[in-house]
């Protein structure tokens, strides 16, 4: 399966003003194409049924979910994918158990976890927190967008930042080289979630046509 998506959903059902599956269906009408089922909180019976609900409102919009580290969850409802964090099962451990049937995706927060990542196996890795974040304050300071193009150097699979993500950054990170940008709160937490999804989605189409642009004006040069 490919990365063919460009914003990477991440739930936090605390963060959003509806409930979660009425919330996903907004991202999904804004033309969100990636959620990540991320609600540690809950007994495992209560996820189960929360991503069974979600995987059938995903399959309406022909985008893919992923699972945060549960991978027998993930199995159960035939998600499209399980995402790793530093705690969980090694990439290639979770790898004999899905084959190739499934997505991988790995949270980093170093040059060397995103190499370990792509060296095990990982399909695409996230990169953060890469601006000042509530849900990333055990991880330390930001790790900013730097370290993002010796990253790239140093692997082939794409990476997403992820971590203070707002409108109003979405273009500088892009700008950094990244594949893509993960999020919770700017699109789970506005009061219009299709709307916000809309106009993140279009800033980032706006940001990698004019890279686009860039590289062709520099080819010509050249």
């Amino acid at each position: 399966m490919a990365i063919d998506f460009k914003l990477y959903l991440i739930t936090d059902r605390h963060a959003a003003k509806i409930p979660l599956p009425q919330a996903v269906r907004a991202a999904l009408e804004g033309g969100v194409r990636a959620v990540q089922l991320r609600e540690k909180d809950l007994p495992i019976r209560e996820l189960l049924k929360l991503a069974g609900e979600l995987r059938r409102i995903t399959k309406e919009y022909g985008a893919r979910l992923f699972i945060n580290d549960r991978v027998d969850v993930a199995v159960a409802v035939d998600a499209d994918g399980v995402h790793l964090g530093g705690e969980s099962i090694p990439v290639d451990a979770v790898r004999r158990i899905v084959g190739d049937k499934m997505l991988i995706g790995v949270s980093t927060h170093s040059l060397s976890e995103a190499v370990e990542a792509a060296q095990r196996g990982a399909d695409f890795i996230t990169f953060g927190p890469a601006f000042e974040t509530p849900s990333k304050k055990k991880y330390g300071p930001p790790v900013g967008l730097g370290p993002i193009a010796e990253i790239k150097k140093a692997i082939r699979i794409p990476v997403f930042a992820l971590g203070g993500i707002t409108v109003s950054n979405v273009s500088a990170v892009i700008d950094a080289g990244v594949d893509g940008i993960g999020l919770i709160s700017a699109i789970l937490a506005a009061d219009d979630i299709t709307a916000a999804a809309k106009n993140i989605l279009a800033t980032i189409d706006r940001s990698g046509q004019a890279i686009r642009r860039e590289q062709r004006d520099g080819a010509a040069v050249g």
